[in-house]
Parts: structure tokens; sequence; C-alpha cells
């Protein structure tokens, strides 16, 4: 799954240099992001400024940061078009490298169940999950450099938490208990679902291997065969659809809950006239990244089970593969034989 790619010179520039830049762009991503939460910061107090005293802002002042903002935001969707396109490419030269080393080894793996299946469908969702996560867990590592220090700067002007009174920093905490009371949650709710995931997508392939030995051979695809196989996917499935819906309702009921939750942690601030309109959007903003990045594994958390199930059934496909009788023709562990 991964030396076929990051340890094969022939992939070397996609695999090295493509990840390289990959990870370049995505912090250029991450400040125009925080270029745009300054500029938040300085609209909305011009907003409050016009709406408190009319007349003080004119049409020609008002319109120079919207203008700023269209230069950031065509900048951000040029840069967020020309990654997609990369990282796509990027995707099917590691399914390819995936593809041309189980073939090198067909002999040794076409015995298995559902091979031709691992070998079509495992090795392009592997490869495009592995890229969304990855993106998106580096892009939330970056974000949260990026605006860590700048919530912990904004917490400044937090006079105290409702029910607490003051502390330092209040905000950070915040985020930090709300991600990981979120995570622990969904964690414990979602237990059961890889192996379930695993158990579906077994299921899945004994159904589709029958039907396509129903296409060759008379005998094969009977219909009583088939009706015991679909009644297999469909009892998976119904199992696995029950214990989605509570894991639904524990993943939305927390995402809903927490986007009030730093106006709840500001409201003694709020009340009291302690930030203009700008500064309290930055603050807001600020969290919202912060806290969405220590949240990661919450709102991937889905993603992340298909990827354990997939990732098993690739696991228990290269284990058929003994050291001796592996079949490698990459430049690297051609030197490494040589050597």
């Amino acid at each position: 799954m991964f030396k076929s790619f990051f340890l094969d010179k022939k992939w070397a520039l996609w695999s090295i240099l493509g990840s390289a830049i990959i990870l370049l762009v995505t912090w250029y991503k991450v400040m125009l992001d925080v270029q745009i939460n300054e500029w938040f910061g300085g609209f909305y107090n011009m907003i409050q400024q016009a709406l408190t005293t009319p007349g003080s802002v004119t049409f020609a002042e008002y319109l120079e940061p919207c203008l700023v903002f269209a230069k950031i935001a065509a900048i951000y969707i040029v840069v967020a078009v020309l990654l997609e396109f990369f990282v796509k490419h990027y995707v099917f030269r590691w399914r390819t490298a995936m593809n041309e080393y189980y073939m090198a080894n067909w002999d040794q793996l076409r015995h298995i169940e559902g091979a031709a299946q691992r070998v079509q469908e495992d090795t392009m969702r592997f490869a495009r999950i592995m890229e969304t996560l990855g993106v998106a867990f580096i892009r939330s590592i970056m974000t949260l450099a990026a605006f860590l220090p700048i919530l912990w700067g904004l917490s400044e002007h937090i006079t105290e938490l409702p029910w607490i009174g003051p502390v330092d920093q209040a905000l950070v905490y915040i985020a930090i208990i709300s991600a990981a009371s979120g995570t622990l949650l969904l964690a414990v709710v979602g237990i059961k679902l890889p192996g379930l995931e695993f158990n579906n997508q077994r299921v899945e392939a004994a159904y589709r291997k029958e039907l396509v030995l129903g296409e060759d051979h008379e005998d094969r695809a009977e219909p009583a065969t088939i009706k015991e196989l679909f009644s297999n996917v469909r009892k998976n499935y119904y199992r696995l659809y029950k214990h989605y819906m509570y894991f639904d309702v524990a993943k939305w009921s927390y995402i809903q809950f927490t986007v009030i939750v730093p106006y709840i942690a500001l409201g003694p601030t709020i009340v009291s006239g302690a930030v203009t309109l700008g500064i309290l959007q930055r603050i807001v903003a600020a969290f919202s990244k912060v806290e969405n990045s220590f949240q990661f594994l919450v709102h991937s958390w889905s993603t992340i089970v298909e990827l354990i199930s997939i990732y098993k059934r690739l696991s228990a496909f290269e284990s058929q593969l003994t050291d001796k009788n592996v079949v490698d023709d990459s430049p690297l562990n051609q030197v490494q034989s040589e050597t």
C-alpha cells in the first residue's frame, strides 16, 4: 500500500516532490485564511461605525475593503482549483503504483476471495481516502499552527467566562475541551463501525463474485444462491444503518451544540460592551478555526471507519505475499538486491 509508491524510484517525482507541493500549497491556503480573518475584523468595525454614526463612512470607503476581499478570494479560488487538479493526478499515480505491484504478484493473489475487487476497487478507494484524510489532517495542523496564536492573543479581550469568572486565554482551553469531549464521544459511540464496514465489504465481494461467475457459467449465480448472498448483504447493511443512526445522532447533536459555544463563552464580554463588532467576529472566526482543527477526528470519523475496513482487506491481501516469492521490479529494490 505504501512502499509501492513511496519507496519506488519510478514514482519518486510524484511521491516526494508531489507531497512537498501539496504541503506548501496547503500552507499558502491557510495563510489566505489568516488574511481573510484579519479582513473581517476591519470590515465589521467599519460596519459598526457606519451604523452607529450615519454618514461617517462614504460608499467609496465602504467599497474599498470589498475589492480587497475579492482579490484574496480570487487568488484562493485559483489556488484551490489547481491544488485539487494536482491532487487527483497524485492519487491516480498512487493507485497505479499499487496496481502494478499487485499485478506483478497476481499468481499468488488470484485465488484470494475478492482478489479482483481488491486490486480494482480497494486500491482506488484506499488512495482516494488517504489523500482526503491526509490533506485534511495536514490542513488541520497548519490551521492550528496559524490560528492558535491569533486566538491566544484575542483571548486577552475576554473579561470573564460565565459561571466561572476571569480565566487567562479562556477560549483556547474551551476549544481544546470541546474538541476532546466530542472526539471521545464519537470514538465510544462508533466503536463497532469499523468491523461492520469490513464485514460489509466481505459480503459485497461474495455477492459480486457469484454474479461475475454467472456471466460465464450457467451453473453459477442460481436464484437460490443469489437470494442467500443478497440476504447477507441486506442484513449487514441494515445493521450498519442502525449503528450509524445513533452515531449520527451523537455527531450532529455535538456539532450543532458547538456552534453556540463561543457565543456563550463570550456572553459576559458582549453584554459589557468590552469588544467591538470587528474584534468579536475575529474572535469567533479564530475560535472556529482552532476548534475545527482539534475536531479533525470528529469530522473525519466516518471516512476513517471506511479507511480502516479497506486497510484490513488490503493487509489481509498482502499477507499472502511471502518475502521470498514477492516480485518487485522497482529500480530501488533492484539496487538494494544487487547491493
